[in-house]
């Protein structure tokens, strides 16, 4: 029987003239071999610009980009980044892959993307009057449901910083577990003002001991507002039309 195989390359970031092209399993290409890939990536060293180059069976396997540890560790493919086909029933056997990506000395350094300019945003200050804190489980999903946040916003998050912090971290696992282990980005401060750059799910925990737990997490949905369909315009009426239009209907009811 022959088979048909599909080339999926993935370029880690910006490509530059040295990158190095990595065959994801080398011979074996992309299949599912209990802890095979962990071995694979062992010896590696990966950086900006360098392809991942997968090889498989379509009609049997694909390929899945997700976000966070968590959600490659527990095999969740519910929220990916990237999908290339379809199926996901072979993760459990051991077929994901790790890589940790560096940026190489020798190399020149890719020149960073144009500064994209941000609209002007809301101000909101997290639980309004009742600041960053450990309230009821479901104070923050409440807070945050009433609200429609749009890139450009500002999170302000006001606490006692000697008690409680804030981490943005990647994903639902890690919101939902409140685990704390590979934030994104860490909030001390006890004053932290977060501007919202992208669309999406943004996450937000405190990683003291029983705070997230207790309901000290924050989930906001970021729209991008040049996506948002503007409503209609209602036109507005002078005193003169509204008049006119007064007198049109008190000649109708009275012929």
């Amino acid at each position: 029987m022959v088979l048909c195989f599909v080339l999926v390359i993935f370029t880690v970031l910006l490509a530059c003239c040295s990158a190095k092209v990595y065959k994801v399993g080398d011979s074996d290409g992309w299949t599912a071999k209990k802890d095979y890939y962990y071995d694979w990536v062992k010896g590696k060293e990966f950086h900006v610009g360098d392809s991942l180059v997968f090889e498989y069976d379509p009609k049997l396997n694909d390929v899945t980009q997700v976000s966070g540890a968590m959600e490659c560790e527990f095999c969740d493919y519910s929220y990916p980044k990237a999908v290339y086909n379809t199926g996901h029933d072979v993760c459990l056997y051991g077929q994901k892959l790790n890589v940790l990506v560096v940026q190489d000395p020798s190399r020149p350094v890719p020149p960073p993307p144009p500064r994209k300019i941000l609209p002007p945003g809301k101000f909101y200050k997290v639980g309004d009057y009742k600041g960053w804190n450990v309230y009821d489980s479901d104070f923050y999903n409440k807070w945050s449901e009433e609200k429609t946040f749009y890139v450009g916003d500002s999170l302000f998050f006001e606490y006692g910083n000697k008690v409680n912090d804030v981490l943005e971290i990647s994903g639902h696992l890690e919101f939902n577990y409140c685990d704390t282990t590979s934030p994104v980005a860490v909030h001390k401060t006890g004053h932290d003002l977060v501007r919202l750059t992208k669309p999406g799910v943004h996450y937000f925990i405190s990683s003291e001991t029983g705070h997230c737990e207790a309901g000290l997490k924050l989930r906001v949905m970021v729209q991008d507002r040049s996506l948002v369909q503007p409503l209609p315009k209602v036109p507005r009426f002078s005193p003169i039309d509204r008049f006119t239009r007064w007198l049109r209907t008190l000649r109708h009811h009275h012929p």
